[in-house]
């Protein structure tokens, strides 16, 4: 049994050295300090559902929305930066996701998901003004310039330490309800 264990120990380092020889990085790094993720997908138009209900918008209809402008510091960065967009509960809130949540409501939670497969979860509390301080944004300019290398939607949320939420090349946000 130890020989086995051993092996299989080995043939994984071994594949985490070969991945990280590939990427050119040091088989030692430690995964929080690996670079950011590239798209593999081009992303396309942003995709919303609740329920029965479904919405999609692009750059050129998010433009025509009222825009909130939000300065946050990006870990990755290193950098305060300042981001424009329509704020999320906005965009939830035209397909009936309620305003005000009370009780049940509270079982609500998104899943918002970029083109390279990236996902995170959200409570409903997170992105709704009249629950969290925190705002949400659909952001579609950072510094004043169209996003670029993070797509052309990304989902930014002030208030957190590090933008590990914050969903770059955005494709989808699908509202689920806790069974």
């Amino acid at each position: 049994m130890t020989r086995r264990l051993w092996l299989a120990a080995s043939l994984f380092a071994l594949g985490i050295a070969t991945a990280a020889r590939t990427q050119e990085l040091p088989p030692d790094m430690p995964a929080h300090e690996m670079p950011a993720r590239k798209a593999t997908a081009p992303a396309g138009p942003l995709h919303i559902s609740f329920a029965d209900k479904h919405s999609e918008w692009t750059p050129t209809t998010l433009a025509s929305l009222p825009h909130v402008t939000v300065t946050v510091f990006n870990e990755h960065a290193k950098a305060n930066q300042t981001y424009s967009g329509v704020p999320l509960s906005a965009l939830l809130i035209s397909l009936g996701v309620p305003e005000k949540p009370h009780g049940k409501d509270f079982r609500l939670y998104l899943v918002a998901a970029g083109s390279d497969g990236y996902q995170v979860v959200y409570s409903l509390g997170e992105v709704l003004p009249s629950v969290h301080e925190g705002t949400v944004l659909v952001a579609d300019s950072v510094d004043g310039k169209a996003l670029t290398e993070a797509g052309p939607l990304q989902l930014v949320l002030t208030g957190e330490k590090r933008p590990a939420r914050w969903v770059r090349n955005l494709v989808s946000i699908d509202v689920r309800t806790i069974e």
